[in-house]
Protein backbone atom coordinates (compact mmCIF):
# COMPACT_ATOMS: atom_id res chain seq x y z
CA UNK A 1 0.00 0.00 0.00
CA UNK A 2 1.31 3.22 -0.79
CA UNK A 3 2.08 5.48 2.14
CA UNK A 4 1.94 9.53 1.83
CA UNK A 5 3.28 11.65 5.27
CA UNK A 6 1.65 15.01 5.46
CA UNK A 7 2.99 17.39 7.25
CA UNK A 8 1.00 20.26 8.73
CA UNK A 9 1.83 23.16 11.32
CA UNK A 10 -0.49 25.20 13.16
CA UNK A 11 -2.96 27.46 10.74
CA UNK A 12 -2.23 25.53 8.10
CA UNK A 13 -3.79 25.54 4.37
CA UNK A 14 -6.64 23.69 4.73
CA UNK A 15 -8.08 22.94 1.19
CA UNK A 16 -3.94 22.64 -0.28
CA UNK A 17 -4.20 18.73 1.16
CA UNK A 18 -7.58 18.20 1.30
CA UNK A 19 -8.14 17.05 -2.68
CA UNK A 20 -5.75 14.80 -2.27
CA UNK A 21 -5.81 13.19 0.86
CA UNK A 22 -10.02 12.87 -0.18
CA UNK A 23 -9.33 11.48 -3.59
CA UNK A 24 -6.42 9.62 -2.57
CA UNK A 25 -7.76 7.25 0.17
CA UNK A 26 -10.85 6.90 -1.13
CA UNK A 27 -10.45 6.63 -4.76
CA UNK A 28 -7.14 5.14 -4.88
CA UNK A 29 -6.64 3.17 -1.70
CA UNK A 30 -3.55 5.31 -0.19
CA UNK A 31 -2.68 6.01 2.91
CA UNK A 32 -1.93 9.24 5.06
CA UNK A 33 -0.33 9.70 8.57
CA UNK A 34 -0.78 13.15 9.53
CA UNK A 35 2.60 14.31 11.02
CA UNK A 36 2.88 17.69 12.88
CA UNK A 37 5.58 19.23 15.19
CA UNK A 38 5.62 17.27 18.50
CA UNK A 39 2.58 15.42 16.90
CA UNK A 40 0.52 17.96 19.05
CA UNK A 41 -3.02 18.80 17.64
CA UNK A 42 -2.47 21.92 15.12
CA UNK A 43 -5.18 23.88 13.78
CA UNK A 44 -6.49 25.25 10.50
CA UNK A 45 -6.37 28.63 9.31
CA UNK A 46 -10.14 27.22 8.69
CA UNK A 47 -10.65 26.49 11.94
CA UNK A 48 -10.39 22.49 11.55
CA UNK A 49 -8.14 20.54 14.53
CA UNK A 50 -6.07 18.12 12.77
CA UNK A 51 -5.07 14.87 15.44
CA UNK A 52 -1.68 13.60 14.43
CA UNK A 53 -0.38 10.33 13.97
CA UNK A 54 3.55 11.32 14.98
CA UNK A 55 6.06 14.10 15.11
CA UNK A 56 7.33 15.42 11.48
CA UNK A 57 10.92 15.26 12.72
CA UNK A 58 11.11 11.06 13.87
CA UNK A 59 9.10 10.17 10.74
CA UNK A 60 11.54 7.70 9.35
CA UNK A 61 11.46 7.68 5.61
CA UNK A 62 11.79 4.21 4.71
CA UNK A 63 7.98 3.61 6.36
CA UNK A 64 6.43 6.18 3.15
CA UNK A 65 6.35 6.63 -0.48
CA UNK A 66 6.59 10.50 -0.17
CA UNK A 67 6.37 13.57 2.01
CA UNK A 68 3.89 16.48 1.31
CA UNK A 69 4.21 19.82 3.48
CA UNK A 70 0.84 21.53 3.44
CA UNK A 71 1.21 25.37 3.14
CA UNK A 72 -0.04 28.07 5.96
CA UNK A 73 0.18 31.00 7.36
CA UNK A 74 3.52 29.69 10.32
CA UNK A 75 5.73 29.00 7.34
CA UNK A 76 6.30 32.88 6.38
CA UNK A 77 7.19 33.51 10.86
CA UNK A 78 10.01 33.05 13.00
CA UNK A 79 7.83 30.66 14.14
CA UNK A 80 8.02 28.04 11.42
CA UNK A 81 9.41 24.81 12.66
CA UNK A 82 12.84 23.54 11.11
CA UNK A 83 12.06 20.37 9.38
CA UNK A 84 14.61 20.36 7.02
CA UNK A 85 16.26 17.22 8.12
CA UNK A 86 13.46 15.50 7.67
CA UNK A 87 12.92 16.71 3.99
CA UNK A 88 16.43 15.98 2.80
CA UNK A 89 16.24 12.63 4.53
CA UNK A 90 13.16 11.85 2.70
CA UNK A 91 14.81 13.17 -0.71
CA UNK A 92 18.24 11.83 -0.64
CA UNK A 93 16.33 8.48 -0.29
CA UNK A 94 14.96 8.80 -3.32
CA UNK A 95 11.36 10.10 -1.90
CA UNK A 96 8.91 11.93 -3.21
CA UNK A 97 9.13 15.56 -1.29
CA UNK A 98 5.99 17.65 -2.41
CA UNK A 99 5.65 21.26 -1.12
CA UNK A 100 2.76 23.77 -1.74
CA UNK A 101 2.27 27.37 -1.20
CA UNK A 102 4.86 28.93 1.74
CA UNK A 103 5.87 25.17 2.03
CA UNK A 104 7.96 25.61 -0.31
CA UNK A 105 9.93 27.59 2.17
CA UNK A 106 10.78 24.73 3.97
CA UNK A 107 11.85 22.70 0.93
CA UNK A 108 13.89 25.94 -0.13
CA UNK A 109 15.66 25.91 3.50
CA UNK A 110 16.19 22.39 3.57
CA UNK A 111 18.50 22.62 -0.13
CA UNK A 112 16.35 20.73 -2.42
CA UNK A 113 14.94 22.68 -4.70
CA UNK A 114 18.49 24.32 -5.70
CA UNK A 115 18.69 21.56 -8.44
CA UNK A 116 15.16 20.68 -9.82
CA UNK A 117 12.73 22.67 -12.12
CA UNK A 118 10.09 24.10 -9.10
CA UNK A 119 7.90 26.66 -8.24
CA UNK A 120 5.89 28.63 -5.31
CA UNK A 121 3.51 31.79 -4.50
CA UNK A 122 6.41 34.02 -5.50
CA UNK A 123 10.14 33.66 -6.36
CA UNK A 124 10.54 36.69 -4.08
CA UNK A 125 8.82 34.14 -1.48
CA UNK A 126 11.72 31.68 -1.97
CA UNK A 127 14.34 34.39 -1.88
CA UNK A 128 13.37 35.21 1.73
CA UNK A 129 15.71 32.55 3.42
CA UNK A 130 19.29 32.91 2.60
CA UNK A 131 19.51 29.24 2.25
CA UNK A 132 17.82 29.11 -1.09
CA UNK A 133 20.10 29.03 -4.29
CA UNK A 134 17.17 27.91 -7.09
CA UNK A 135 17.02 31.53 -8.61
CA UNK A 136 17.88 29.71 -12.14
CA UNK A 137 15.73 26.90 -11.50
CA UNK A 138 12.37 28.89 -10.98
CA UNK A 139 9.37 28.86 -13.06
CA UNK A 140 6.82 31.46 -12.95
CA UNK A 141 3.45 28.98 -13.37
CA UNK A 142 0.22 28.68 -12.49
CA UNK A 143 0.81 24.63 -12.12
CA UNK A 144 2.28 22.68 -10.21
CA UNK A 145 6.20 21.45 -11.29
CA UNK A 146 7.35 18.26 -10.91
CA UNK A 147 11.62 17.52 -11.57
CA UNK A 148 13.72 14.52 -10.08
CA UNK A 149 11.06 13.40 -7.06
CA UNK A 150 10.18 17.23 -6.16
CA UNK A 151 6.94 18.88 -6.81
CA UNK A 152 6.30 22.07 -5.80
CA UNK A 153 2.75 24.29 -6.50
CA UNK A 154 1.29 27.89 -5.55
CA UNK A 155 -1.36 27.81 -2.91
CA UNK A 156 -3.55 28.58 -5.70
CA UNK A 157 -2.68 24.91 -7.43
CA UNK A 158 -3.85 22.32 -4.93
CA UNK A 159 -5.30 20.23 -8.18
CA UNK A 160 -2.05 20.01 -10.05
CA UNK A 161 -0.42 19.52 -7.03
CA UNK A 162 -2.81 16.60 -6.19
CA UNK A 163 -2.46 15.53 -10.34
CA UNK A 164 1.86 15.62 -9.97
CA UNK A 165 1.66 13.54 -6.83
CA UNK A 166 -0.68 10.53 -7.83
CA UNK A 167 1.06 10.65 -11.28
CA UNK A 168 4.64 10.41 -9.41
CA UNK A 169 2.95 7.52 -7.06
CA UNK A 170 2.11 5.48 -10.12
CA UNK A 171 -1.31 6.57 -10.48
CA UNK A 172 -1.32 8.42 -13.77
CA UNK A 173 -4.29 8.00 -16.05
CA UNK A 174 -6.25 9.27 -19.19
CA UNK A 175 -9.44 9.77 -16.03
CA UNK A 176 -7.01 11.37 -13.82
CA UNK A 177 -5.84 13.61 -16.77
CA UNK A 178 -10.10 14.40 -17.11
CA UNK A 179 -10.25 15.69 -13.91
CA UNK A 180 -7.81 18.42 -13.80
CA UNK A 181 -9.08 19.36 -16.95
CA UNK A 182 -12.65 19.54 -15.30
CA UNK A 183 -11.45 21.35 -12.80
CA UNK A 184 -9.35 23.81 -14.60
CA UNK A 185 -12.11 24.72 -16.84
CA UNK A 186 -13.13 27.10 -14.10
CA UNK A 187 -10.24 29.07 -14.82
CA UNK A 188 -10.94 29.56 -18.14
CA UNK A 189 -12.31 32.75 -20.51
CA UNK A 190 -15.65 31.34 -20.52
CA UNK A 191 -15.84 30.82 -16.95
Amino acid sequence: MTTIAVALTDRYADWEVALLMAEGRSFLGLDFVVATPAARPVTSMGGMTAMPQAAIDTLDPNAYDALVVCGGESWQTQDAPDISATIRAFSQRGKLVAGICAATLALARAGVLDDVAHTSNALELLETTEAYHGRARYRNTAAAVSDANIITAAGTAPVTFTAEIFRALGHGSPELDGYVAQFGQEFSASA
